[in-house]
Order: C-alpha cells, then sequence, then structure tokens
C-alpha cells in the first residue's frame, strides 16, 4: 500500500484489508487499456484490471439507503414527499463531486493517458461517479457500518449545513402545498408585501394566502428565504388548528 493510499485511508476514516477493491474504485475506464497493456502477455490468468463502474452502480444503492436512513433521523416529522426531495439534494451529482474533493480523490485516480491531459482529476462527473465507487467499496470490505460513519462526516453533515434553505427548512413551501393538497385546498399564493432597507442589504416581507385567507407572513434577505419562513409559520399553525379540531 502506497503511502498515498494510505493518506486516503485516513481521510476515510478506514483501513481496507487489502488494495484491490480500493484500487479497482479509483480506476476510471479510461486506464483499463493500458494497464492491460502494462501486465503484458505473459501476465497471469485472470479477470485482469478492473475499471469502477459496477461499483459507482452499487455504490448510488447504498448511498440512497443511508441518505434516506440519516435523514428519517434527523427529521423524523417529514413526509415521504419531503425526504425524497431533501434526498435528492443530498445525493445529487454536485454533493457528491464536493465530498469527492475533501477527501481528494482526485489525486489518487488511476485515468488513462487522454483522460489526464483533458483534466480529468478535476471534472465533476469523474469525481462524483468515483465517489460512488468508494462508498460502494467501503461498504464490500466492511459493511454498512463503515460505509455510514464516512458518509455522515463527509457528506450528510455538509448538505444538511451548506443547503440550510432547502434541507434544514425541508422545503417548507412543498411541505404546505402537501398539506393543503391532502385536505383537497387549492395552492397556496404568495404576495410581496414590501421590503425595507438599502438595496444591497433588503429586507422582504412576503405573505402567503390561500381561500383567500391570510395564512402567515415571513422576512428575508431573499424573496425565497421570505416565502420560505412564511410557508413554515403557515404550516406550523395549520397543524396546530388540524391537531386541535
Amino acid at each position: 500500500m502506497t503511502k498515498s493510499v494510505a493518506r486516503l485511508e485516513e481521510r476515510l476514516g478506514h483501513k481496507f484489508r487489502g488494495p484491490a477493491l480500493l484500487e479497482r474504485a479509483l480506476t476510471h475506464s479510461s486506464a483499463i487499456p493500458e494497464l492491460r497493456a502494462a501486465r503484458g502477455e505473459d501476465a497471469p490468468a485472470g479477470p485482469g484490471p478492473q475499471d469502477n463502474e459496477q461499483l459507482e452502480f452499487l455504490g448510488d444503492a447504498v448511498l440512497d439507503m443511508l441518505a434516506s436512513e440519516y435523514l428519517l433521523e434527523r427529521f423524523s416529522d417529514w413526509s415521504e414527499g419531503h425526504l425524497s426531495k431533501s434526498r435528492a439534494r443530498v445525493v445529487n451529482a454536485r454533493a457528491l463531486e464536493m465530498a469527492a474533493r475533501r477527501l481528494q480523490l482526485g489525486q489518487h485516480l488511476r485515468l488513462g493517458r487522454g483522460e489526464e491531459k483533458t483534466g480529468g482529476r478535476e471534472k465533476p462527473a469523474l469525481l462524483a461517479d468515483a465517489f460512488e465507487a468508494v462508498v460502494a467499496a467501503l461498504y464490500l470490505d466492511a459493511g454498512l457500518p463503515a460505509a455510514r460513519q464516512m458518509l455522515r462526516r463527509v457528506l450528510f453533515e455538509h448538505a444538511v449545513e451548506e443547503r440550510g434553505e432547502g434541507i434544514a427548512e425541508a422545503d417548507r413551501k412543498s411541505a404546505l402545498q402537501e398539506f393543503l393538497q391532502g385536505r383537497g385546498q387549492p395552492p397556496a399564493e404568495y404576495r410581496l408585501s414590501g421590503h425595507t432597507g438599502p438595496d444591497h442589504r433588503k429586507i422582504f416581507q412576503v405573505e402567503v394566502w390561500a381561500n383567500g385567507m391570510r395564512l402567515a407572513s415571513g422576512e428575508g434577505s431573499t424573496k425565497k428565504e421570505a416565502e420560505q419562513k412564511a410557508a413554515r409559520i403557515a404550516l406550523q399553525r395549520l397543524e396546530q388548528t388540524a391537531a386541535t379540531s
């Protein structure tokens, strides 16, 4: 095991039983022809070097399951639709790319010369795919606990913090619409009621209406933030009313 891979293991928080599985997770398909050529005609019989595409497939499934588990644990009161939308944000390509960069996966990838010349180590899609493959490698080497521990530290907690409005706020607008729709009511309408402050530091006031009634209002540094806050307050009030009626 090289020092480079040992450093990656430290960042992953897991020492692999053997190098082959992790090496495969880091091997892009572009590297396979050159790796096979390097083995030569006298290479021992066997499958030879493999790329990480099958591991990507497995890693995608492991990610979905563990992201679902994390969100259920963290936000136990969310609806199924709400959880599904939030999971999509947590494990989208951009989030996986950023997790790969935290692990510095780019410097460990095995690439073909052509991919290397075109900046493959920095390509977002390639990094996201490699991250999925590494998740699968962790799972195969040590089971769900190892994958879960790494994902919470490297991906899930960052996604919730960085996407606070979309994750922690849980897309309250969608949740409000689901609540109203479930009771046969028309969708909510958002109205800008005013703003204060100078142009570079405006605070927007937004009201949310449904069935001709003003449900709540919210403030924020953007219209979207104000709408989310208004929706959150409206949803809380409607849920409290429904619970006592």
